[in-house]
This record gives structure tokens, C-alpha cells and sequence, in this order.
């Protein structure tokens, strides 16, 4: 019988914020599959726990992957950690997770950090719709169209990015959203040096053009304003009635249609229609 993939969240910065469940999960794990095992062992160290552990990151998704699924399927349960918060979120162990699924194998993951779900709690933007975006395309032509497809995107919007970056991320944004568009820049998340600045993207480039950007960062940007559709006017609602008469409707139906169509009232249309 096939073991079981746990998927357990690391801290974020705080290491208080692992919990009981998480730190069960690690122990009671045949192994460990880690982003970074130098990292992963500072964590076992704290927890005063020693495991197997193997590497699984992003350049070895493939044999790396493999030796995973393997050892799973040969009835061995693994604990998938990241260098920091929650795994398969913007993270190759999406992959593994996908295999797994394919394979018959169990997946349960445990809920803890993640630095998406902090930063845009914090940011005082929109948090009822969102979309996530990750890491924004390195290469500048892919990077433009890209955010060129979020100009018009409605729903908060969230980047992950690091500090030698940042500064040319936001004056993408700038260039793409337009300078007076609200963004919450949320660094070094749950750590002694925990920041939220709530900016427009004009202010946020000319703050880190005098201050240097250090730490981890989560971009929460404001999304675009709903475009308002005109109203429909009742002449408007007439231009159709008269359309649909020359299709073959009566006065009576085409009217009917006109307002259901155009939300307008339907006496109104009609005692206007009979003029006509």
C-alpha cells in the first residue's frame, strides 16, 4: 500500500508560528523532502528532531520527483517542506502533487503560513476576490505582456518578489497600472522587522528610489475599476423596439423584449413606442 505526501507549512520568519500538527506531521514522516535541507535541518534542530531527508527544488523536479514517488509507493509516508511557508503554493511541489494525484497516491496538507494569505489579510486592499500572480516573468517582453493582460484585471492582485528586484517590479507596475493605483508593499512578513506600507505605485517607487529594499516582499496591488456600462435610455429602448417590428414582432412582444433586454421599464417604452 502507497504512503501518504504531507504537505507541512514551515514559518514564514517566526519560528513560534509552527504548530503542534505540523511538528507531529514532521515526526511521525518516514522522510523528508526539502526545498533546502540546510534550511530544513535548522527547523528539525529546533524541534529537536532528526530525520531522512532528501532534496526536492526546482531544478530537480524530475529525478528528484521520482525518487519521491518511489519511496511513497513503496509504503513510506513524506513530509514536502519549503525553505518557508506553504508547499505547492508558487512552488514545484505543485508537480509532485499533480503526480501523486495521478499515481493513486494520498495527499493531505496541513494549514499554516503562507505568505500570500498574511500579506493580503494586512494590506487593507479588497480581500473578497484575488488573484494570486507569484513571481512576475523575468524576461522583459514576457514580463510586459504579461501585466499588460492585468490591466484591465479587477480583483486584488498579489506578486511575490525579492529585494534586488523590487524596485524595477514597481516601476513596471507603475508603467502598467498607472502611478495612483494603491499598493500595500508587506515586507519581511511575521519577523522582528515587519512592514506594511500602504502607498500608491508612484509613492512606492520614489520611497525605495532613497530606501533600499531588504528582506522578502508581498505586493498586494488594488485592482482595476469596474468600467460602468451607460445606462440604456428609453430612446435607446426604442431603436430596438423599432428593430425588432421590422423583424416581425408585434408592438406588444417587441417591447417586451426592448425593456427585459435594456432593464427598462415597460409602460414607459410602450406609451412612447405608440407614438411612433
Amino acid at each position: 500500500m502507497a504512503g501518504t505526501l504531507y504537505l507541512v507549512p514551515t514559518p514564514i520568519g517566526n519560528l513560534g508560528d509552527i504548530s503542534p500538527r505540523m511538528a507531529d506531521t514532521l515526526a511521525q514522516a518516514d522522510f523528508i523532502a526539502a526545498e533546502d535541507t540546510r534550511v530544513s535541518l535548522k527547523l528539525l534542530n529546533h524541534l529537536g528532531l532528526k530525520k531522512p531527508m532528501v532534496s526536492y527544488y526546482r531544478h530537480n523536479t524530475q529525478a528528484g520527483g521520482q525518487a519521491v514517488l518511489d519511496r511513497l509507493l513503496a509504503g513510506e509516508d513524506c513530509a514536502l517542506v519549503t525553505d518557508a511557508g506553504t508547499p505547492a503554493i508558487s512552488d514545484p511541489g505543485q508537480e509532485l502533487v499533480a503526480r501523486c494525484a495521478e499515481l493513486g497516491i494520498g495527499v493531505v496538507a496541513i494549514p499554516g503560513p503562507c505568505a500570500l494569505v498574511t500579506a493580503l489579510a494586512v494590506s487593507g486592499q479588497p480581500t473578497d476576490r484575488f488573484t494570486f500572480e507569484g513571481f512576475l516573468p523575468m524576461n522583459k517582453k514576457n514580463r510586459k505582456a504579461h501585466l499588460d493582460r492585468l490591466k484591465g484585471e479587477e480583483r486584488t492582485m498579489v506578486f511575490y518578489e525579492a529585494p534586488h528586484k523590487l524596485s524595477a517590479t514597481l516601476s513596471d507596475l507603475k508603467d502598467a497600472f498607472g502611478g495612483q493605483r494603491p499598493i500595500s508593499v508587506c515586507r519581511e512578513l511575521s519577523k522582528l522587522h515587519e512592514q506594511v506600507l500602504r502607498l500608491t505605485l508612484e509613492q512606492a517607487v520614489e520611497w525605495y528610489e532613497s530606501n533600499e529594499p531588504k528582506g522578502e516582499f508581498v505586493l498586494v496591488v488594488r485592482g482595476a475599476e469596474p468600467v460602468q456600462e451607460p445606462e440604456a435610455t428609453l430612446e435607446d429602448g426604442l431603436a430596438r423596439v423599432l428593430v425588432l417590428r421590422q423583424g416581425g414582432a408585434s408592438l406588444k412582444d417587441a417591447v417586451k423584449q426592448a425593456a427585459r433586454e435594456l432593464d427598462l421599464s415597460k409602460n414607459e417604452l410602450y406609451d412612447l413606442a405608440l407614438g411612433h
